[in-house]
Protein backbone atom coordinates (compact mmCIF):
# COMPACT_ATOMS: atom_id res chain seq x y z
CA UNK A 1 0.00 0.00 0.00
CA UNK A 2 1.37 3.35 -0.44
CA UNK A 3 2.36 5.29 2.23
CA UNK A 4 3.04 9.00 0.15
CA UNK A 5 1.01 11.16 -1.45
CA UNK A 6 0.90 13.14 -5.03
CA UNK A 7 2.33 11.01 -7.24
CA UNK A 8 4.86 9.70 -4.73
CA UNK A 9 6.22 13.00 -3.52
CA UNK A 10 6.21 13.37 0.16
CA UNK A 11 3.28 15.85 1.67
CA UNK A 12 4.17 19.59 1.80
CA UNK A 13 1.32 19.99 4.13
CA UNK A 14 -0.34 17.69 6.70
CA UNK A 15 -3.64 18.10 8.65
CA UNK A 16 -3.85 16.43 12.21
CA UNK A 17 -6.94 15.63 14.08
CA UNK A 18 -6.50 15.47 17.70
CA UNK A 19 -4.63 17.70 19.96
CA UNK A 20 -3.81 14.94 22.52
CA UNK A 21 0.22 13.70 23.03
CA UNK A 22 -0.19 11.46 20.16
CA UNK A 23 -1.47 14.31 17.54
CA UNK A 24 0.56 16.98 19.22
CA UNK A 25 3.51 14.53 18.58
CA UNK A 26 2.98 13.77 15.24
CA UNK A 27 2.53 17.15 14.89
CA UNK A 28 5.60 18.18 16.08
CA UNK A 29 7.78 15.94 14.20
CA UNK A 30 6.45 16.22 10.90
CA UNK A 31 6.81 20.16 11.55
CA UNK A 32 10.53 19.08 12.15
CA UNK A 33 10.67 17.54 9.09
CA UNK A 34 9.64 20.74 6.90
CA UNK A 35 5.91 20.48 6.87
CA UNK A 36 3.17 22.23 7.23
CA UNK A 37 1.06 21.56 9.85
CA UNK A 38 -2.06 22.47 10.98
CA UNK A 39 -3.97 20.70 14.61
CA UNK A 40 -7.84 20.50 14.69
CA UNK A 41 -9.51 20.06 18.30
CA UNK A 42 -12.75 20.09 19.33
CA UNK A 43 -12.07 21.07 22.51
CA UNK A 44 -8.60 22.69 23.73
CA UNK A 45 -5.38 21.36 22.83
CA UNK A 46 -4.47 18.64 26.00
CA UNK A 47 -7.67 18.93 27.46
CA UNK A 48 -9.00 15.33 26.43
CA UNK A 49 -7.79 11.71 27.67
CA UNK A 50 -4.09 13.07 28.62
CA UNK A 51 -5.15 15.80 30.80
CA UNK A 52 -6.44 14.21 34.47
CA UNK A 53 -4.64 10.47 33.91
CA UNK A 54 -2.19 9.30 36.16
CA UNK A 55 0.78 10.53 34.42
CA UNK A 56 2.87 7.34 34.04
CA UNK A 57 5.40 6.79 31.65
CA UNK A 58 5.83 3.15 32.42
CA UNK A 59 6.85 0.69 29.73
CA UNK A 60 7.26 -1.94 32.51
CA UNK A 61 3.20 -1.82 32.39
CA UNK A 62 2.41 -1.26 29.06
CA UNK A 63 0.79 -4.19 28.02
CA UNK A 64 -2.46 -5.21 25.79
CA UNK A 65 -5.34 -5.12 28.25
CA UNK A 66 -7.61 -8.06 26.59
CA UNK A 67 -6.09 -10.89 28.72
CA UNK A 68 -7.79 -13.57 30.84
CA UNK A 69 -7.51 -12.30 33.90
CA UNK A 70 -9.37 -8.56 32.23
CA UNK A 71 -12.67 -11.11 30.80
CA UNK A 72 -12.93 -12.64 34.54
CA UNK A 73 -12.95 -9.25 36.10
CA UNK A 74 -15.28 -7.64 33.80
CA UNK A 75 -17.73 -10.42 34.27
CA UNK A 76 -17.18 -10.31 37.99
CA UNK A 77 -18.26 -6.83 38.19
CA UNK A 78 -20.56 -6.56 34.98
CA UNK A 79 -22.83 -3.97 35.72
CA UNK A 80 -21.29 -3.06 39.44
CA UNK A 81 -20.92 0.79 39.59
CA UNK A 82 -18.16 0.26 41.94
CA UNK A 83 -16.54 -2.34 39.83
CA UNK A 84 -12.68 -1.47 38.68
CA UNK A 85 -14.18 -2.39 35.22
CA UNK A 86 -17.51 -1.12 34.64
CA UNK A 87 -19.61 -2.84 32.03
CA UNK A 88 -23.36 -1.01 31.74
CA UNK A 89 -26.06 -3.00 31.40
CA UNK A 90 -27.65 -1.21 28.46
CA UNK A 91 -28.90 -2.54 24.73
CA UNK A 92 -25.61 -1.08 22.91
CA UNK A 93 -25.00 -3.63 19.80
CA UNK A 94 -21.89 -1.70 18.74
CA UNK A 95 -20.57 -2.11 22.70
CA UNK A 96 -21.61 -5.53 22.57
CA UNK A 97 -19.25 -6.36 19.46
CA UNK A 98 -16.65 -4.68 20.90
CA UNK A 99 -16.72 -6.90 23.80
CA UNK A 100 -17.47 -10.30 22.17
CA UNK A 101 -14.45 -9.20 19.61
CA UNK A 102 -12.44 -8.29 23.04
CA UNK A 103 -12.88 -11.59 24.82
CA UNK A 104 -12.00 -13.24 21.33
CA UNK A 105 -8.72 -11.73 21.70
CA UNK A 106 -8.34 -12.35 25.43
CA UNK A 107 -6.27 -15.38 25.56
CA UNK A 108 -2.83 -15.97 26.54
CA UNK A 109 -1.30 -17.08 23.08
CA UNK A 110 -3.07 -13.45 21.42
CA UNK A 111 -1.85 -11.51 24.98
CA UNK A 112 1.49 -12.72 23.71
CA UNK A 113 1.82 -11.85 20.67
CA UNK A 114 0.41 -8.58 21.17
CA UNK A 115 2.87 -8.22 23.45
CA UNK A 116 5.67 -8.56 21.10
CA UNK A 117 4.05 -5.96 18.99
CA UNK A 118 4.54 -3.50 21.64
CA UNK A 119 7.69 -3.80 22.71
CA UNK A 120 9.58 -2.20 19.67
CA UNK A 121 7.32 0.95 20.74
CA UNK A 122 8.21 0.08 24.67
CA UNK A 123 11.83 0.05 23.90
CA UNK A 124 12.11 3.36 22.53
CA UNK A 125 9.66 4.99 24.95
CA UNK A 126 11.31 7.04 27.32
CA UNK A 127 14.36 8.07 24.37
CA UNK A 128 11.78 9.68 22.68
CA UNK A 129 10.50 11.35 25.72
CA UNK A 130 13.72 12.05 26.66
CA UNK A 131 14.37 13.62 22.85
CA UNK A 132 11.06 15.56 22.95
CA UNK A 133 12.15 17.16 26.50
CA UNK A 134 15.39 18.44 24.94
CA UNK A 135 13.16 19.44 21.91
CA UNK A 136 10.10 21.29 23.82
CA UNK A 137 11.37 21.72 27.40
CA UNK A 138 8.51 18.94 28.37
CA UNK A 139 10.13 17.76 31.40
CA UNK A 140 9.21 13.94 32.86
CA UNK A 141 10.37 12.97 36.17
CA UNK A 142 11.95 9.76 37.48
CA UNK A 143 10.24 7.28 39.54
CA UNK A 144 12.51 5.76 41.77
CA UNK A 145 10.96 3.65 43.02
CA UNK A 146 7.67 2.56 41.29
CA UNK A 147 5.68 1.16 44.18
CA UNK A 148 3.36 -1.66 44.14
CA UNK A 149 1.73 -1.75 47.36
CA UNK A 150 0.20 -5.52 47.92
CA UNK A 151 -2.15 -6.56 50.87
CA UNK A 152 -1.18 -9.93 50.10
CA UNK A 153 1.99 -12.02 48.37
CA UNK A 154 -0.59 -13.74 46.76
CA UNK A 155 -1.09 -9.72 44.87
CA UNK A 156 2.20 -9.31 44.61
CA UNK A 157 2.98 -12.26 42.73
CA UNK A 158 0.15 -11.62 40.37
CA UNK A 159 2.32 -8.41 39.39
CA UNK A 160 5.61 -9.90 39.28
CA UNK A 161 4.47 -12.67 36.76
CA UNK A 162 2.96 -10.11 34.59
CA UNK A 163 6.18 -8.62 34.40
CA UNK A 164 7.62 -11.98 33.51
CA UNK A 165 5.91 -12.41 31.15
CA UNK A 166 6.82 -8.55 29.97
CA UNK A 167 10.33 -9.83 29.77
CA UNK A 168 10.06 -12.55 28.35
CA UNK A 169 8.57 -10.93 25.16
CA UNK A 170 11.88 -9.26 24.94
CA UNK A 171 11.69 -6.37 27.58
CA UNK A 172 14.19 -5.80 30.19
CA UNK A 173 12.36 -4.95 33.39
CA UNK A 174 13.90 -4.15 36.97
CA UNK A 175 12.19 -5.19 39.89
CA UNK A 176 12.58 -6.02 43.15
CA UNK A 177 10.63 -7.14 46.48
CA UNK A 178 10.03 -4.93 49.25
CA UNK A 179 8.85 -5.89 52.37
CA UNK A 180 6.23 -4.23 54.62
CA UNK A 181 8.06 -2.43 56.74
CA UNK A 182 10.04 -0.90 54.04
CA UNK A 183 7.01 -0.64 52.08
CA UNK A 184 5.98 1.88 55.15
CA UNK A 185 8.94 3.56 55.34
CA UNK A 186 8.72 4.63 51.61
CA UNK A 187 5.26 6.43 52.60
CA UNK A 188 4.40 6.08 56.17
CA UNK A 189 0.71 6.55 54.95
CA UNK A 190 0.44 3.45 54.00
CA UNK A 191 -1.82 1.08 56.30
CA UNK A 192 -1.28 -2.12 57.78
CA UNK A 193 -3.50 -3.79 55.30
CA UNK A 194 -0.63 -3.33 52.69
CA UNK A 195 1.87 -6.70 53.55
CA UNK A 196 4.27 -6.12 50.84
CA UNK A 197 5.40 -4.35 47.65
CA UNK A 198 7.53 -3.94 44.69
CA UNK A 199 9.67 -1.95 43.68
CA UNK A 200 9.86 -0.81 39.68
CA UNK A 201 13.04 0.81 38.44
CA UNK A 202 13.53 2.49 35.20
CA UNK A 203 9.87 4.50 34.94
CA UNK A 204 8.95 7.97 34.59
CA UNK A 205 5.57 10.33 35.40
CA UNK A 206 4.78 13.25 34.05
CA UNK A 207 1.96 16.30 34.70
CA UNK A 208 -0.04 15.32 31.83
CA UNK A 209 -1.99 18.33 31.18
CA UNK A 210 1.42 20.86 32.07
CA UNK A 211 3.45 18.31 29.89
CA UNK A 212 1.18 18.22 26.73
CA UNK A 213 0.59 22.28 27.12
CA UNK A 214 4.51 22.56 26.86
CA UNK A 215 4.35 20.20 23.71
CA UNK A 216 1.46 22.68 22.29
CA UNK A 217 3.53 25.43 22.98
CA UNK A 218 6.99 24.49 21.60
CA UNK A 219 4.95 23.61 18.20
CA UNK A 220 3.16 26.62 17.87
CA UNK A 221 6.92 28.03 18.92
CA UNK A 222 7.96 25.92 16.12
CA UNK A 223 5.36 27.35 13.47
CA UNK A 224 2.73 24.43 13.91
CA UNK A 225 -0.79 25.94 13.45
CA UNK A 226 -3.40 24.65 16.06
CA UNK A 227 -7.20 25.48 15.71
CA UNK A 228 -9.07 24.55 18.77
CA UNK A 229 -13.48 24.75 18.99
CA UNK A 230 -12.93 23.42 15.89
CA UNK A 231 -14.58 20.00 15.70
CA UNK A 232 -14.11 17.75 12.41
CA UNK A 233 -17.55 16.15 10.91
CA UNK A 234 -16.26 14.81 7.60
CA UNK A 235 -12.97 14.08 5.88
CA UNK A 236 -12.79 13.77 2.06
CA UNK A 237 -10.08 13.03 -0.68
CA UNK A 238 -9.96 15.43 -3.71
CA UNK A 239 -7.95 15.46 -6.07
CA UNK A 240 -4.54 15.00 -5.24
CA UNK A 241 -5.45 16.40 -1.40
CA UNK A 242 -7.55 16.02 1.23
CA UNK A 243 -10.15 18.66 2.53
CA UNK A 244 -11.84 18.15 6.00
CA UNK A 245 -14.98 19.79 6.65
CA UNK A 246 -14.34 21.79 10.56
CA UNK A 247 -16.50 24.01 12.73
CA UNK A 248 -18.22 25.39 9.45
CA UNK A 249 -15.16 25.72 7.67
CA UNK A 250 -13.22 23.74 4.81
CA UNK A 251 -9.62 22.85 5.53
CA UNK A 252 -6.84 22.00 2.79
CA UNK A 253 -3.94 19.94 2.84
CA UNK A 254 -2.15 17.45 0.80
CA UNK A 255 -2.59 14.45 3.80
CA UNK A 256 -4.30 13.99 7.17
CA UNK A 257 -3.62 12.60 9.86
CA UNK A 258 -6.63 11.20 12.22
CA UNK A 259 -5.29 11.03 16.14
CA UNK A 260 -9.15 11.70 17.81
CA UNK A 261 -8.83 9.37 20.04
CA UNK A 262 -12.09 7.89 21.35
CA UNK A 263 -13.35 8.77 18.42
CA UNK A 264 -11.81 7.50 16.03
CA UNK A 265 -13.44 5.50 13.99
CA UNK A 266 -16.18 8.09 13.05
CA UNK A 267 -13.69 9.81 10.58
CA UNK A 268 -11.39 6.38 9.70
CA UNK A 269 -14.22 3.85 8.59
CA UNK A 270 -14.44 5.16 4.86
CA UNK A 271 -11.12 4.65 4.74
CA UNK A 272 -10.84 1.09 5.46
CA UNK A 273 -9.77 0.96 9.03
CA UNK A 274 -12.67 -1.67 10.34
CA UNK A 275 -11.01 -1.87 14.10
CA UNK A 276 -13.69 -1.05 16.64
CA UNK A 277 -12.04 1.61 19.02
CA UNK A 278 -13.83 2.06 22.15
CA UNK A 279 -14.00 4.87 25.12
CA UNK A 280 -12.45 2.77 28.32
CA UNK A 281 -13.25 5.96 30.32
CA UNK A 282 -10.81 6.59 32.93
CA UNK A 283 -11.51 8.43 36.58
CA UNK A 284 -9.60 10.65 38.85
CA UNK A 285 -9.41 13.06 41.27
CA UNK A 286 -6.96 15.30 43.27
CA UNK A 287 -6.00 15.04 47.16
CA UNK A 288 -3.54 17.02 49.53
CA UNK A 289 -2.35 14.28 51.57
CA UNK A 290 -0.12 14.90 55.18
CA UNK A 291 2.70 13.00 54.02
CA UNK A 292 3.37 13.01 50.06
CA UNK A 293 4.85 9.50 48.44
CA UNK A 294 8.32 9.53 47.42
CA UNK A 295 6.92 9.32 43.81
CA UNK A 296 3.78 7.37 42.12
CA UNK A 297 2.01 4.01 43.95
CA UNK A 298 -0.22 1.01 42.33
CA UNK A 299 -2.26 -0.47 44.46
CA UNK A 300 -2.70 -3.46 42.25
CA UNK A 301 -5.70 -5.06 43.58
CA UNK A 302 -7.72 -1.60 43.36
CA UNK A 303 -6.62 -1.18 40.42
CA UNK A 304 -6.00 2.24 41.37
CA UNK A 305 -2.75 4.68 41.34
CA UNK A 306 -1.77 7.99 42.91
CA UNK A 307 0.91 10.01 41.72
CA UNK A 308 2.55 13.06 43.13
CA UNK A 309 1.73 16.45 41.23
CA UNK A 310 3.33 19.13 42.91
CA UNK A 311 1.28 19.99 46.36
CA UNK A 312 -0.96 17.53 44.90
CA UNK A 313 -1.67 13.66 45.00
CA UNK A 314 -3.68 12.60 42.03
CA UNK A 315 -5.38 9.45 42.25
CA UNK A 316 -6.68 7.71 39.27
CA UNK A 317 -8.52 4.62 38.23
CA UNK A 318 -11.61 2.65 36.90
CA UNK A 319 -12.39 1.49 33.36
CA UNK A 320 -15.69 2.11 32.31
CA UNK A 321 -16.65 1.09 28.37
CA UNK A 322 -19.39 3.77 27.78
CA UNK A 323 -19.79 7.02 25.97
CA UNK A 324 -17.04 9.28 25.66
CA UNK A 325 -19.05 11.87 26.09
CA UNK A 326 -21.37 10.48 28.87
CA UNK A 327 -21.21 12.58 31.79
CA UNK A 328 -18.75 12.38 34.62
CA UNK A 329 -21.07 9.50 37.03
CA UNK A 330 -19.63 10.37 40.64
CA UNK A 331 -20.50 6.67 41.50
CA UNK A 332 -17.17 6.09 39.86
CA UNK A 333 -15.23 8.84 41.67
CA UNK A 334 -16.87 7.15 45.17
CA UNK A 335 -16.07 3.82 44.34
CA UNK A 336 -12.31 5.13 44.21
CA UNK A 337 -12.60 6.63 47.40
CA UNK A 338 -13.67 3.21 48.74
CA UNK A 339 -11.17 1.14 46.92
CA UNK A 340 -8.12 3.28 48.43
CA UNK A 341 -9.64 5.26 51.97
CA UNK A 342 -8.55 1.71 54.00
CA UNK A 343 -5.18 1.90 52.06
CA UNK A 344 -4.07 4.84 52.78
CA UNK A 345 -4.41 7.42 55.84
CA UNK A 346 -3.92 11.32 56.55
CA UNK A 347 -6.59 12.29 53.42
CA UNK A 348 -9.13 14.46 53.84
CA UNK A 349 -11.18 12.40 51.03
CA UNK A 350 -13.94 14.46 51.27
CA UNK A 351 -11.72 18.00 50.11
CA UNK A 352 -10.85 16.57 46.99
CA UNK A 353 -10.55 18.15 43.55
CA UNK A 354 -9.90 18.00 39.86
CA UNK A 355 -12.89 15.54 39.73
CA UNK A 356 -12.40 13.95 35.97
CA UNK A 357 -13.41 11.66 33.42
CA UNK A 358 -11.56 11.02 30.24
CA UNK A 359 -11.96 8.64 27.12
CA UNK A 360 -9.11 6.62 26.55
CA UNK A 361 -9.71 5.17 23.20
CA UNK A 362 -8.99 1.38 23.68
CA UNK A 363 -8.71 -1.27 20.69
CA UNK A 364 -10.28 -5.23 20.92
CA UNK A 365 -6.88 -6.81 20.59
CA UNK A 366 -5.32 -4.28 22.62
CA UNK A 367 -2.75 -2.61 19.77
CA UNK A 368 -2.65 0.87 18.81
CA UNK A 369 -3.56 1.91 14.93
CA UNK A 370 -0.86 3.45 13.31
CA UNK A 371 0.03 4.20 9.57
CA UNK A 372 -1.40 4.88 6.15
CA UNK A 373 -5.32 2.97 5.37
CA UNK A 374 -6.60 2.99 1.95
CA UNK A 375 -6.20 6.00 0.58
CA UNK A 376 -2.31 7.27 0.49
CA UNK A 377 -3.14 10.67 1.80
CA UNK A 378 -4.94 9.64 4.82
CA UNK A 379 -3.20 8.05 7.93
CA UNK A 380 -4.36 6.97 11.65
CA UNK A 381 -2.53 7.47 14.84
CA UNK A 382 -4.72 6.19 17.98
CA UNK A 383 -6.03 3.14 19.89
CA UNK A 384 -3.46 4.12 22.52
CA UNK A 385 -6.00 2.55 24.85
CA UNK A 386 -4.01 3.27 28.90
CA UNK A 387 -0.47 4.08 27.15
CA UNK A 388 -1.24 7.40 24.91
CA UNK A 389 1.02 9.21 27.20
CA UNK A 390 3.58 6.75 27.50
CA UNK A 391 3.74 5.95 23.17
CA UNK A 392 2.94 9.45 22.41
CA UNK A 393 6.79 10.74 21.40
CA UNK A 394 7.47 7.50 19.79
CA UNK A 395 4.36 7.31 17.73
CA UNK A 396 4.79 10.52 16.69
CA UNK A 397 8.24 9.81 15.41
CA UNK A 398 7.37 6.89 13.41
CA UNK A 399 4.06 8.08 11.49
CA UNK A 400 6.32 10.92 10.86
CA UNK A 401 9.18 9.06 8.91
CA UNK A 402 6.79 6.92 7.36
CA UNK A 403 4.51 9.63 5.90
CA UNK A 404 7.72 11.72 4.76
CA UNK A 405 9.62 8.88 3.36
CA UNK A 406 7.06 6.77 2.04
CA UNK A 407 8.55 3.63 4.27
CA UNK A 408 6.48 2.54 6.89
CA UNK A 409 8.63 1.96 9.93
CA UNK A 410 9.05 -1.28 10.40
CA UNK A 411 8.48 -0.93 13.92
CA UNK A 412 4.95 -0.61 12.71
CA UNK A 413 4.29 -3.31 10.90
CA UNK A 414 1.75 -5.36 13.65
CA UNK A 415 0.37 -2.06 14.59
CA UNK A 416 -1.25 -1.50 10.73
CA UNK A 417 -4.67 0.19 10.51
CA UNK A 418 -6.18 -1.91 8.49
CA UNK A 419 -5.11 -4.95 10.07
Amino acid sequence: MAAVTRANRPPRSVLVVGAGLVGLCTAWHLRARGVEVTVLDRHRAGTGASWGNAGWLSPAFAVPLPEPATVRAGLKGFASPSAPLYVPARPDPRLARFLATFALRSTHRRWRAAMAALVPLNLRALAEHDALAAETGAVSLPMEPCLVAAGSEAQREAVVTELEHVRAAGQPVDVAPVDGRRVRELWPSLSERIACGLAVHGQRYVDPGGYVTAVADAARRAGVRIEEGTEVTAVRERGDGVRVHAGGAEFGADAVVLASGALLNRLARPFGVRRLVQAGRGYSFSVVPERMPPGPVYFPARKVVCTPLGDRLRVAGMMEFRSADAPLDPRRVASIVAAVRPLVAGVDWAARTDEWVGARPVTSDGLPLIGPTLSPRVFVAGGHGMWGVTHGPVTGRLLADTIVTGTPAPELAALHPLR
